[in-house]
């Protein structure tokens, strides 16, 4: 900047010691051709660096006026894009806000999406027969074990809440929370990651600059999670039980950091209320 401005202030002083060549000038250079020495005498005259003399000032000051005009316009763009472009409705209130209300509903949903996740694994683990289906499996075998058949006689008192415990499992299976976890958890990635990256690009257009701390540490980690429990759906579709197990770590943990960032962001969205105006 300071240095553009030095060059400018040359060109306008330099503009001050030479004048534009008028008609007599050419008059003048062919009388040279003769040795006219008092036709160059005169033509040496129109050549004045220290502006010494004023019989061309009005010229001289509309040299001046046009350089100074130049470098004004040349310099005025510095000014005006040192804050960035203009991001129009999404540098706005409006903008501003799509990101927490988007993450709180993305919190709501996580939960959900969890929730449906113990209902799958509730189903998974229910036992699919009862005491006295297998009772008569038992009974019916061609060897009969007789301490197996006492035992499941034991159990009979028990088949109520085995009764109970299988319409529950119908229950779960008939609302397929399987394929509903699935899909939830495939759209809270997407859109979760998509509205992650949003608000700190929104914050970059409205500030010029980020502000690290515990919510964009909050939210980046929460990314990751999300990317680490997505890694595990392959292995579980096997049967990898500590690959279920991580899965689960990563969700819980995922929403406590959901919680973090519903702490640390409240007083981020109180400025951003502040200083923001709609649209």
């Amino acid at each position: 900047m300071i240095y553009r401005f030095i060059v400018a202030a040359a060109l306008a002083t330099s503009a001050n010691g030479f004048t534009m060549p008028s008609s007599s000038a050419s008059t003048t250079s062919t009388r040279l051709t003769a040795l006219d020495t008092d036709a160059f005498e005169s033509s040496i005259e129109t050549f004045d660096p220290l502006n010494l003399s004023e019989e061309n000032s009005s010229t001289h000051n509309n040299n001046r006026a046009a350089v100074i005009a130049a470098a004004a316009a040349f310099m005025t763009p510095l000014s005006a894009n040192a804050a960035g472009p203009d991001w129009g409705i999404f540098e706005g209130r409006t903008g501003s806000l799509l990101h927490p209300v988007m993450m709180f509903a993305m919190a709501a949903f996580s939960v959900s999406t969890g929730l449906l996740g113990f209902q799958w694994r509730r189903q998974r683990t229910l036992g699919a027969s009862s005491i006295a289906d297998a009772l008569q499996n038992a009974q019916s075998a061609e060897t009969v074990d007789s301490a197996y058949v006492a035992k499941l006689k034991a159990a009979m008192p028990i088949e109520s809440q085995i009764s109970e415990l299988q319409k529950e499992r119908k229950d779960l299976a008939s609302a397929g929370p399987k394929d509903k976890h699935f899909s939830q958890g495939a759209l809270l990635a997407f859109i979760g990651t998509a509205f992650a990256i949003e608000g700190p690009l929104n914050t970059y257009a409205r500030a010029g600059k980020l502000f690290p701390g515990p919510h964009l540490y909050a939210g980046a980690g929460l990314v990751v999670l999300w990317a680490l429990a997505a890694a595990m759906v392959p292995a579980m579709q096997k049967g990898n039980d500590a690959a279920r197990t991580v899965h689960i770590g990563a969700n819980l943990a995922g929403i406590g950091l959901f919680g973090w960032q519903v702490t640390s962001g409240i007083p981020i969205l109180l400025k951003v209320v502040e200083f923001t105006k709609w649209p």
